[in-house]
Parts: structure tokens; sequence; C-alpha cells
């Protein structure tokens, strides 16, 4: 093939290479083959060098052999309009990968992703807890002070602005919430982009102060651009890692860190994430390390994302039963409590929350447990270890957080406080909600605590540590119930009629009718396993009056 037949396919290949490597150095795609997004830049590759070869007259190349014994033979080179059916079906069957490794095929892999272990409350989160170690403050708060902080420093205020994702890390034994400064915009990382960000913010989230920390200039952060660019000076170093959750952190002597999550796919190809270890960057010098999850150093506390943890125990508690089940019966369904709001483009969102828990040096995060029908009770919490991903099940039944925020601003109804996301503490060996009160402003002005399993238990105060007595003076007060006259213990075998769900004083309760109408009911938190249940199921329950003392499924023994 001559020089200029092989212009249009040498013209073809360097655009095609050239439109990928602007592409890879824009968004740092991880090249690796369970990252769907190389596939289709693959097949972007493909169609651009075959546009780019036919409309530079590739499709009229040809070269010619010239055999042993004088015969020319010629070769087709053009470029043929089926060729493009080539990176079509490169993107279609990164599709069909995606399809196949799915929660519809793959039901229960998805639900064993999270490995979780049944616990006792009262034992693992134990009364003795401090009160300075009770994070409270939300996100928005922390972004409140941190900013008026940052204002009172001229010097600083001036070029630098304060990231707005704060992350909740245990400082030195206590909670802490910490942001570094950004850059304000490029012009302003033209100016500084040689000695860095020079500090970050800290905000406890306990006496709710803000201080600002200078550090050594940190060059290396995602407000900065080109090679400084944190996400893409990390790809360099590691571009065959798939690297998620990229997030500030300080270690014990407060050295400012970056820290990213390294994902991997457990189930097929793409399906099943989950976290294999940590990349942690230094911004003053650059320099990356990568750690295996079994290796990731203590002072670390973000490696399982809180967002990631909830989509894990989702599929836990949707997919038990197969992804059919999920559809139609959705038995024994569950999931981590939800709440709608209103994203930036005005539609109606359901998204999870989840609050903190400072424990044994890690961060954990909390979050009730709930069935799918949506009710306003929870028939569990979830515990899980942001940088181990340990997670424990709590089976106990009460009010959801929004219901118990719900309740302690009601407290307060005059005042048109607002609560803050609650975190969760042992008081007396009771699960209770712990959570601050905001003005319209967004500054602190009381402290509420609501009892879990009866949300009507409300106590508010000034202060953390008088909020605290007053909810103790409550659970004291509250009257021992009158003693009730004994009911003979009956027998019932039957096959369930009708399955009935109703929500009271927080708690969710399950009644059973048989065919003759009549009705047994139990607390769901109490019988676990009856959530399992479905009509027509044979039952044998042992009850005092209508109350199921024991279930048993199907027949009684012979």
């Amino acid at each position: 093939m001559t020089k200029s037949k092989a212009f249009p396919h040498i013209l073809g290949g360097g655009v095609a290479l050239l439109l990928l490597a602007v592409i890879c150095y824009l968004t740092c795609p991880a090249i690796h083959i369970q990252n769907p997004g190389l596939w289709l830049l693959v097949a972007l590759g493909i169609f651009v060098y075959l546009v780019v070869s036919r409309l530079c007259g590739g499709h009229h190349s040809s070269a010619s052999i010239i055999t042993k014994n004088g015969h020319r033979i010629s070769l087709s080179l053009g470029i043929n309009g089926k060729l493009f059916l080539i990176p079509l079906g490169v993107a279609a069957l990164t599709g069909i990968l995606a399809i196949a490794s799915g929660e519809m095929f793959h039901a229960k892999a998805y639900a064993n992703v999270l490995v979780i272990q049944e616990s006792d409350f009262a034992t693992d989160l134990s009364e003795s807890v401090k009160t300075d170690t009770i994070a409270l403050m939300d996100t928005a708060s922390a972004r409140m002070l941190g900013d008026r902080e940052i204002g009172s420093l001229t010097h600083v205020v001036s070029q630098y602005d304060v990231a707005n994702d704060y992350t909740q890390i245990d400082y030195q034994g206590k909670p802490m919430k910490v942001a570094p400064l950004e850059y304000a915009d490029f012009f302003k990382w033209i100016n500084n982009r040689d000695t860095g960000a020079t500090g970050y913010v800290t905000v406890n989230p306990v006496d709710m102060e803000a201080s600002f920390q200078k550090c050594e200039g940190m060059k290396y952060i995602p407000s900065a651009y080109f090679g400084q660019d944190a996400k893409r000076h990390m790809w360099s170093q590691f571009p065959t890692l798939m690297l998620e959750n990229l997030h500030f952190e300080i270690d014990e002597s407060g050295k400012p860190y970056y820290v990213a999550s390294v994902i991997k796919k457990s189930i097929f190809l793409f399906g099943g994430k989950t976290v294999s270890g940590c990349v942690v960057m230094d911004p003053v010098t650059g320099k990356c390390t990568h750690y295996d999850l079994k290796d990731v150093p203590r002072w670390v506390d973000v490696v399982f994302d809180g967002n990631l943890i909830c989509d894990q125990y989702n599929w836990h508690g949707l997919y038990q039963n197969g992804w059919f089940n999920t559809l139609f019966a959705k038995k024994g369904c569950k999931q981590v409590t939800t709440y709608s709001t209103v994203d930036e483009d005005g539609e109606e969102e359901e998204i999870s929350d989840f609050g903190y828990v400072a424990k044994d040096g890690d961060i954990w995060i909390y979050t009730g447990i709930t069935s799918v029908n949506g009710d306003s009770s929870n028939i569990g919490f979830l515990l899980s270890n942001e940088r181990t991903g340990e997670s424990r099940f709590y089976p106990i039944a009460g009010a959801d957080e929004k219901s118990a925020m719900h309740a302690a601003e009601g407290e307060v109804q005059e005042k048109r406080y607002q609560a803050s996301f609650p975190s969760l503490i042992n008081v007396g060996g009771e699960p209770t909600y712990i959570m601050v009160l905001k003005d319209s402003g967004g500054l602190v002005k009381q402290y509420a605590a609501v009892n879990v399993e009866q949300y009507n238990l409300v106590a508010t105060a000034n202060t953390l540590d008088d909020c605290l007595e007053a909810y103790r003076a409550l659970l004291n007060d509250e009257a021992d119930p009158a003693p009730q006259p004994e009911v003979e213990t009956t027998t019932h075998t039957f096959s369930i009629a009708a399955i009935k769900e109703i929500v009271a004083d927080g708690n969710t309760y399950l009644y059973l009718f048989d065919d003759k109408g009549n009705a047994y009911y139990a607390k769901a938190a109490d019988h676990i396993d009856m959530l399992l249940l479905a009509v027509g199921d044979p039952v044998t329950l042992t009850c005092n009056g209508q109350e199921i003392v024991t279930c048993l499924i199907g027949p009684p023994a012979q």
C-alpha cells in the first residue's frame, strides 16, 4: 500500500487516539476490564477511526501482492460500511454484559455482598458513652460555621473557599468534621498554584466550634487544575484502579491527606460493587500509597462510603427471596429508611440518610431498617464501620428517624425550630435518638432526646447534659404497667387468610387472620421470622389471648 493510500488509515487512527487521550485526561477512567465506561471508550475510538478514514478516502484503498509465478493479487483495504457494526457491537455487548451482571440474574449474590451480624444493642453501644463523643451536627451547620470562621480571615477568604463536603472523622478519640480550603476559581489557582492551599477547617460537632488549621501548602487538591488536580494525579499513579469517594481526612497529628476508595465488582463482570482498599495521597508532595483493605492505616476513617453501605444493605434486604419476589409478593423485603426531598430540578426523589456514631476510634454509620411498605416505623437498625465495612443489625422496633425529628419539633413548635438528623445512643438501656434543634438561621438552639420505641417520650433543653438529665427523669417517671390478669395459653392451627401491618406508638404489629375472621397479633420486632409469612401459609400459634407468643410455620408435629 502506497503512502498516499495509507494516509487515511494513519489519520483516522491518529484522530481516534488523540480524542481518546483527551477524554481520558479529562475524565480519568479506570483502565480496567470491569469498568463499562472503558468499553464504551473503545467503541468510540473504533467509530472515530472508521469515520475519519472513510471521509479521507480510506474506502478506496487497496494493495497488490505479486506471487512467485508473476500473478498479481489485489487486496481491498477499504473501509467497508459493515465495519461500522464493530463499534455498535462493542457498545451493545457492554449493555448486554451490564444487564447480565444485574440483580435479575444474581439476586442471591447481591443479597450476600454485605455480611451482616445480628448483635445486641446494649452491649455494642454502652450507656457509658460520654457526651463529647456524640456527633450531632449536620453538614449544613458545619458548613455555616466553617464559612464564618474563614470569613474572619481576610488573607484567606480573598483567595480560597471552604470545600462544601465535610468529612466526619474520629480525631484523637472524639468526633470531628473536617474540610479543606479550595481555590475559589481558575485564576485563584493560577495565582497560588506554587504555594497551594495552606490550611483546613475543623468543626467540633459537640461544642459547635470551628477553627482554622494552618498546614503546608496542599498543591494536589480537587479544585486544582491539570496535573495538580487530585483525582487526575491519583489516576496517573494508579490508572488501573477503580477509584471513588475521594475525600479529605487528617491523621492523629493533624496532617492532611486525601483518601479514595478502591472499588471492585464481585458479581459477573459489572455487578456487586464493594471496596477492596484505598489510596492515600499526601496533598503536599503528591505521594500516593495503595493499601489493601486489611492494611488500611488506623487513622483512616472512611473507606466504605455510607451511601454504598446503604445500597449494599438494600440488596441484602430486597433480594434474599429472589428478584421476582421484589416485584410481586415482596415477602420479607426490607430496606434502609428513606425520605422524600426535592432535587435541584424540582423533582421529588426518595433518598436514604444516616447518622454517625464514634465508637472504638472509628466512625460508624447507623440507619433504620423498615419494610418496603413505606410506613413510619423501623423494625431495627443497621450499624456499619466506615473503615472496615463490618455491619451489625439490631432488631429494635420503633419510630423511624423522621418521625422522631417531627416529635422533637412538636415539643417546641411555637419556636419553629428544625431538627437535625439524629444520632443513636443508649440511655438507661433504652435506644434513644439524640439531635439538635436549629433556628431558621441554622444556629443550634436546643437539644432533644426521643425514645425509639415510644416516641411520645421527648425531652428538650438548652444543653446536651440538661437534655439527657430531663430524658432520664422521663424514663424514671414512666409508670410501670398495671399487672394484667393471666390469660390461658391456647394453640391455633390454620392457613393464613390475610395479613395486615399496623403501626401504633412507633411500633409495627403484624396481624394474622384465619378463615373465620379471628385475628392474632405480635410485635414485628419480637417475631422477625413472621415478616416472611404469606397468605396461604399454614401456621401453628401459641397465644395469650390474641397475642402471639410463638409462631411455628407449618402444621403441628405429629
